[in-house]
């Protein structure tokens, strides 16, 4: 592996890495190097980092943290199926090759978006907006899928509450969670905690949804947009609750 020096040639850059994103490197000097599945040993290509014939080397004195950081990277590709271990004797005596998944894997921003699905898997997210949110984070449009999440809570409390569709943002939150007369306030409340639910979703509109809707709003980091995802899904869920127990008030209401 040889060739990684030439990626990172900053030594201290590559042992700032976490796993995964050394791995993404390791990878795709695999696929360009073994293409056609041929077998390799992770270990063997550890060792060319500083034994092979290319003179460009990392310092000498760090070696066993370059070592160390690079069988993480492989262990860390390896407990994700990205390479398995290769049939028969020759894969228990420690020679892997490319999974399926690593081989049909184009690209950095591929395995970009695996990672992140990785991170947040699909299903602790609300099935309101799962299918969507997950394909967008993997496609690594995290913005968009910062903007469904949100836009399905503000229709979730509309249909809710059978608005029309011109109830939006701020103020429809502040109507349907109204502590007086809010058709989603839980009655059984204390006041405090009321007025608590109404700001959560008015504040969760206001500043995540709204600025998604009107202006060009750049999510760069997928944790940004995991963590307003989740927001979202446990709005969703409120809104689930209180539109069960709105509807069994109506039902009794009826009788």
């Amino acid at each position: 592996m040889h060739n990684l020096v030439h990626v990172i040639p900053n030594v201290d850059a590559l042992l700032a890495l976490e796993p995964e994103e050394l791995g993404a490197k390791l990878l795709f000097l695999v696929r360009k190097r073994e293409g056609d599945q041929k077998q390799f040993h992770p270990g063997n290509l550890v060792n060319e980092l500083y034994n092979g014939s290319d003179q460009r080397r990392y310092p000498r004195n760090q070696q066993n943290e370059v070592e160390l950081a690079n069988m993480e990277a492989w262990a860390w590709l390896e407990a994700q199926g990205l390479i398995v271990q290769e049939p028969g004797t020759n894969g228990q005596n420690g020679w892997r090759r490319l999974s399926r998944r690593a081989m049909r894997m184009q690209s950095d921003a591929e395995l970009t978006g695996f990672i992140v699905a990785r991170r947040l898997p699909k299903e602790i997210i609300h099935p309101r907006i799962a299918d969507r949110v997950w394909m967008a984070l993997i496609r690594g449009e995290f913005d968009s899928a910062a903007f469904v999440a949100t836009r399905a809570v503000e229709v979730a409390v509309r249909e809710a509450c059978q608005l029309p569709n011109s109830a939006i943002g701020v103020p429809l939150m502040r109507k349907a969670f109204d502590i007086t007369k809010g058709p989603l306030t839980d009655p059984e409340a204390e006041g405090a905690e009321k007025e608590a639910v109404q700001h959560l979703f008015a504040g969760a509109i206001g500043y995540f949804k709204n600025p998604l809707s009107h202006r060009e709003v750049a999510i760069a980091e997928a944790d940004a947009a995991i963590e307003i995802i989740m927001l979202s899904s446990h709005l969703l869920r409120i809104v689930d609750d209180r539109k069960a127990a709105l509807d069994l008030r109506k039902a009794g209401n009826l009788e």
